[in-house]
């Protein structure tokens, strides 16, 4: 079935993409080998001639006996093709260096692009396996892909100008050598085209294989699991599952190779066969007298170079049709719409806080999910107020921190700050007015300073302030005691590393934290893996620690919770209990239970203590 105009309009449009993108990135290095193409186009034919006329003078002076006269001209024709040589050499090497220097800042280019991609999606994505697919392919194709892409025009176009040249000279000799060229090629590319479909649609079928290998490799060298790959001796098992694993894709890629090797040889045994009829006719010409033994061996040379011009040229336009078949990951990962709309025209928030963040009736679902986090959750957090978030795991109280940060919009409901929609308002301006402790924190393998500054990137040089947020968040002791105090680079991924415990982390974070001068805090688990004194003096001072700011704090340890102003109970996707410490444990209610039971467990292991 032929190819339908629609898929052939896409084609051509990938290529017009990816030549748009290798501009974007190199103007001028197009436009030289743009050059060199044009350059290197006329240097086969001016050879060939070349080595016609010296041909044919060694014949003349053979026959005539000419020596003076012929030797005199055959150092001129011989010195002319020594520099038609070596200005061939001179910009076959241009063209070597000039393409090498293009791939090498395309490929930077695309990098860069696929990260400021992947930086601006939503979050939805990273939660979605058929993103992480296509992820993958993007990965995989979109390095090199455009770069190939154009060099594969290159490549066509000095293969066409070439062969022009050649297919010209051919047919001065006899119409049917022109014919013959084209049919010794013809089998050779039908090949290339039919694998490289084939290649394509299994490589769509096994991208999630190829991503579950890869991550049984990374659980056996990665350092976030290599504690307990070695406590529970899992390397065997991974390492088998992803032998099993690299198994099926080896057998079937070298499937794939054998089919293709088979075809090959078959195409270039019909090639060979053609060109030898060729040889033949130009042989019994040469020997009837009707072309001398320079156009002999012109006109080989022109059949070889000639089959080897269409061979570049045919390969060429099958490459770039694989090439079209694979740079469409690349770009369908670049096609991928956030769903969270920035407003055209973004409101200004009030410089002082008010009136704080409300939200009101809030109802999501994750995507692809059926029930739902949270229905009709409603709450108020006044400005300097510190509220605790309290419930049973999957209550939904992340989900709550990700639609604060605008990570997620909800389905239905609103959530304000100072009375404005963060519908409204640039995510930028949404992200700046909240600082957030994860309870899964990222260890940048970075040094301290940088460590604690990353939390507002516009100051992160700003040493003084950096170490006023250590010093609030309890960790100064500890930076001063490390080798090379604020300079020092955590954990182990680079020489002079030093890798520090969970909770001395966790101090820092709180630092990066408290460095961001947000209207709201949120400390998830901020305290997790403090020791109970560290703990008490940091929340001894909470209130002065959040300098005005409001917070909202996510914590199953109740002594914590119990110093906020406010403790809200989230249950079923919603805020069912709303108060201070004393006044929930007077209700008798889900919070004071969950109070009572957790005194209770802790009491008994005193005792057993």
């Amino acid at each position: 079935m032929s190819q339908p105009v629609s898929s052939k309009i896409r084609n051509a449009v990938r290529i017009d993409r990816a030549f748009r993108l290798v501009w974007r990135a190199s103007p001028s290095w197009t436009l030289l080998n743009g050059a060199l193409v044009l350059v290197q186009g006329v240097f086969p034919l001016l050879s060939l001639y070349l080595l016609k006329l010296i041909v044919d003078t060694i014949t003349e002076t053979v026959q005539s006996g000419g020596l003076e006269t012929g030797i005199s001209k055959l150092i001129m024709l011989i010195g002319a093709a020594a520099v038609v040589a070596l200005a061939q050499a001179g910009t076959t090497k241009l063209a070597d260096y000039s393409a090498e220097a293009q791939s090498t800042i395309v490929t930077d280019f695309v990098y860069d692009t696929m990260h400021r991609k992947s930086v601006d999606l939503d979050l939805a994505y990273y939660e979605d396996p058929n993103y992480f697919d296509t992820l993958h392919r993007a990965q995989q194709e979109g390095p090199y892909r455009p770069t190939r892409i154009v060099n594969g025009l290159n490549r066509l176009g000095q293969s066409g100008m070439s062969l022009v040249a050649m297919v010209g000279l051919l047919f001065t000799f006899h119409w049917s050598a022109g014919v013959l060229l084209f049919a010794s090629a013809l089998p050779g590319v039908l090949v290339q085209i039919v694998f490289s479909k084939k290649m394509y649609h299994w490589q769509q079928q096994r991208t999630s294989i190829e991503r579950k290998a890869d991550y049984y490799s990374w659980l056996m060298t990665a350092d976030a699991s290599a504690k307990e790959l070695r406590l529970f001796d899992l390397g065997g098992f991974f390492s088998e599952t992803f032998n099993c694993l690299r198994g099926v894709i080896r057998g079937e890629k070298l499937a794939l190779s054998r089919q293709r090797a088979i075809a090959d040889f078959v195409a270039q045994a019909c090639a060979i066969i053609i060109l030898m009829a060729c040889f033949l006719l130009i042989g019994f010409r040469t020997i009837k007298g009707l072309i001398t033994i320079g156009d002999m061996v012109m006109y080989f040379q022109a059949f070889q170079r000639g089959l080897s011009s269409l061979k570049e040229l045919l390969h060429s336009i099958a490459g770039l049709y694989e090439d079209n078949l694979f740079v469409a990951h690349f770009f369908s990962f670049l096609d991928v719409q956030n769903t969270l709309v920035e407003p055209t025209e973004p409101e200004a928030l009030p410089p002082v806080s008010q009136r704080g963040i409300t939200l009101t009736d809030l109802h999501f679902r994750y995507p692809g999910q059926a029930k739902p986090v949270l229905s009709g959750l409603s709450l108020t957090i006044k400005p300097g107020e510190v509220v605790a978030l309290v419930g049973a795991n999957g209550a939904g109280k992340s989900t709550l921190v990700k639609l604060l940060c605008r990570l997620y919009d909800p389905e239905q409901g609103n959530i304000a700050i100072e009375g404005t929609d963060l519908r409204n308002l640039a995510l930028s301006d949404v992200r700046r007015q909240i600082s957030v402790v994860f309870q899964d924190f990222v260890k940048y393998h970075l040094s301290v300073r940088e460590n604690i500054g990353l939390g507002d990137i516009k100051r992160l040089d700003d040493v003084a302030a950096i170490a006023t947020a250590a010093n609030r968040a309890g960790a100064e002791e500890l930076i001063q005691n490390l080798p090379n105090c604020y300079e020092t680079i955590l954990g182990r991924w680079f020489i002079g590393g030093v890798e520090l415990s969970q909770g001395e982390w966790q101090k820092i974070v709180i630092a990066r934290a408290f460095f961001r001068d947000a209207r709201l805090v949120i400390l998830d688990e901020p305290t997790s893996s403090l020791d109970g004194n560290t703990e008490y003096h940091l929340y001894l001072k909470f209130k002065e620690l959040m300098a005005g700011r409001s917070a909202l704090l996510i914590s199953h340890r109740f002594s914590t919770v119990s110093m906020a102003d406010r403790i809200c109970v989230l249950h079923d996707g919603r805020i069912v209990e709303d108060g201070t410490h004393k006044e929930l444990m007077t209700r008798n209610g889900i919070y004071a239970d969950m109070y009572t039971k957790q005194s209770i467990w802790m009491e008994d292991l005193e005792r057993k203590g």
